[in-house]
């Protein structure tokens, strides 16, 4: 292998797909990333043997070849050299990689190619096609709320229901729920339902940065795989198997009061209120309070105590529909689930002190997020 590569491609490169590299494994080559001349391009690639990431670069392609360096003595290496052209020139026999940066000369010992994983070839005619700006935002407001609890696998991924041209994504770990809407570009022939493991999207919302380029997402039968395609980048991540749980039964039905707030308002007294709660269990009473008076605004009082701290009380202005409410939520899944919210307003509804309380965005249906309450104490 003979290769002429620009520095700032390599980087660029090697940063996507090393997110994937394998951290504990006892196979060495899993600590690599496959270098090879790939039809006039360089193709870099990365596996867990759960997650793979390859990306392709433009390069000079003098001779063509493959081999495998450790990521990160690689990345280091790279990331060093002057920002121009790198060659890399491989010696077969010994398995060595010749890095030449400016004045820079190393040599790089790497594993065979063939020992590395062999990396899906997927058949892409049949994929779905997502618009990359809305995949992105219907990642980031569901991911944050499934599980990190290895002991339940099922609720560490997220739910992808796909029928027709309509696709929804839910995400729960037990004390919270969050289902987003979207539509697809062309409708699909086949409904699916399958659970993506929620780092897998994270890695594939961080790769995908070209707004106007179009996500490719496809499911081959019996593998249990899905393979996302976005412009010169592959993420390829094996599906969790099991039943997830029925989400609809969380949701509740009807609601006793119905508050609607700014939700910047909002969001920073749940933000004010953490500095106090997180010394304790997190926990931040709301209380929720309907006007007595024609000229009196409705608010809610939302409230955090820390015997080690102190406390925190801040008041915010709101239109209240249905009686006042005292109930108490975890305010850092609160604050979660207000983040992602883009909607100028939010509407908070809630039955009781002990029922889940729905936080919505006015003005889009497209999103809700189901929240446990706390023990008021």
């Amino acid at each position: 292998m003979k290769v002429t590569v620009l520095q700032e491609n390599l980087a660029r490169g090697l940063s996507t797909v090393s997110r994937a590299v394998s951290s504990r494994s006892t196979l060495p080559v899993l600590s690599n990333i496959l270098i090879a001349t790939d039809e006039g391009r360089l193709r870099l690639s990365a596996t867990n043997l759960e997650l793979g990431i390859t990306c392709w670069i433009p390069a000079r392609i003098d001779e063509n070849g493959s081999t495998t360096v450790p990521s990160r003595t690689f990345n280091d290496l790279v990331n060093t050299l002057p920002g121009d052209q790198v060659q890399l020139t491989l010696d077969v026999k010994s398995q060595t990689l010749h890095v030449k940066g400016g004045s820079s000369n190393n040599d790089i010992k790497g594993i065979d190619a063939q020992e590395f994983p062999p990396m899906p070839t997927p058949e892409m005619k049949d994929a779905v096609q997502l618009n990359v700006a809305d995949f992105k935002e219907m990642i980031q407001q569901v991911v944050f709320a499934a599980s990190t609890d290895e002991a339940r696998p099922v609720l560490m991924g997220v739910l992808m229901q796909v029928e027709k041209d309509k696709v929804t994504m839910a995400a729960a770990d037990g004390f919270r729920l969050s289902v987003r809407k979207g539509q697809l570009a062309h409708a699909v022939k086949d409904s699916f339902n399958i659970i993506i493991p929620s780092r897998a999207l994270n890695e594939l919302a961080r790769v995908a940065h070209d707004p106007e380029e179009p996500i490719y997402m496809a499911v081959p039968k019996q593998r249990g795989q899905v393979i996302f395609r976005v412009k010169d980048v592959e993420v390829v991540s094996q599906l969790i198997d099991g039943t997830f749980p029925d989400y609809h039964q969380i949701i509740p039905r009807n609601y006793k009061s119905r508050t609607l707030v700014s939700t910047a308002a909002l969001l920073k007294a749940c933000k004010q209120a953490e500095i106090f709660a997180r010394e304790g269990s997190n926990v931040a009473r709301l209380d929720i309070k309907q006007s007595n008076g024609d000229m009196q605004p409705s608010e809610v009082e939302i409230s955090a105590t820390s015997e080690e701290t102190g406390k925190n009380e801040t008041i915010v202005e709101a239109t209240v529909d249905g009686g006042s409410v005292l109930i108490a939520f975890n305010v850092k899944f609160l604050r979660e689930a207000l983040e992602v919210i883009k909607t100028p307003n939010v509407a908070l509804e809630t039955t009781a002190q002990n029922a889940p309380g729905v936080v919505k965005p006015v003005g889009d249906d497209n999103f809700l997020h189901v929240i446990m309450p706390m023990h008021l104490g």
